[in-house]
Parts: C-alpha cells; structure tokens; sequence
C-alpha cells in the first residue's frame, strides 16, 4: 500500500463533502499539474491518503483510501488530465496543522513541507505514521 496527500480548499470541497459521498467517493477532479497528475496515475485501488484543507486552516483533517484507479477527468474533454476517485475512511480525532508539521524535524524531507503547492503528493509509510500519531488518530 502507498500513501498520498490530497489537498482540497475547504470552502470548495472540504471533509465534509467528502464524508457525504460515502462508500461510492467521488472523482480527485480538476487537477491540472503533470506532477500531481502522474501521482494520481501510480495509485492502486486500496492506497491511503491524508485529506489536507489547504487555505487558512491548512491541516490534514482525515483519512482517505482510493476507490478507482486513474480515469479520463470528467471535468474536462482534454485526455491528458486523469484522476482517481477517493472515499472518506475517517477524520482525525485532532487535526495536524502544517505549522505542526514543519515544527517536526522527523517531517523535513515531506513533500508538504519542501513543496507545499503540490495538489497531490506522495507520504512515506514513517512520515504516515508519525502524521497519525500527532492526530491521535489510527492509521
């Protein structure tokens, strides 16, 4: 299993939406960087990943796991974007601040902290569980 971040501005799809789509999940759509892009086209049915609120609260707020693997982008007609579809697994019992993040030196090589403008992005299995902990939530 690989892990991943998604980061999503709250006020355009938050938690909450996504919670809302229950098992079905719903498309990572709207994602035009080939980068994140070629990300999305590595992950496996099962794969975990950290749903991150970017804007002002920006914390990883819950847990998702992908649903459907990379598939044309529904959002557009140009068959160079392709997403994959996530559910809501569950929320962290505390949310992890980037400022959190940053703050701890085990998290230095994190992609959110070298490069925080990347949509989505890969976490390693130590950076995973260190990121759970500091959430009390469970992996």
């Amino acid at each position: 299993m690989a892990y991943w971040l998604f980061k999503s501005e709250p006020s355009t799809w938050g938690w909450d939406d996504q919670v809302a789509k229950g098992d079905t999940g719903e498309e990572w759509d709207g994602v035009r960087n080939y980068q994140a892009r070629n990300f999305m086209r590595d992950m496996a049915v099962g794969d975990r990943g950290f749903f991150y609120h970017s804007q002002t609260e920006k914390a990883v707020v819950g847990i998702v796991e992908v649903v459907a693997t990379a598939h044309p982008d529904s959002t557009t007609d140009d068959a160079r974007w392709e997403c994959v579809d996530i559910k809501a697994v569950r929320g962290f019992e505390k949310p992890v601040t980037l400022d959190q993040i940053k703050a701890d030196e085990r998290l230095a090589e994190m992609t959110l902290v070298r490069n925080s403008r990347l949509s989505v992005q890969p976490v390693s299995s130590a950076e995973w569980q260190i990121i759970c902990a500091m959430g009390d939530t469970k992996p």
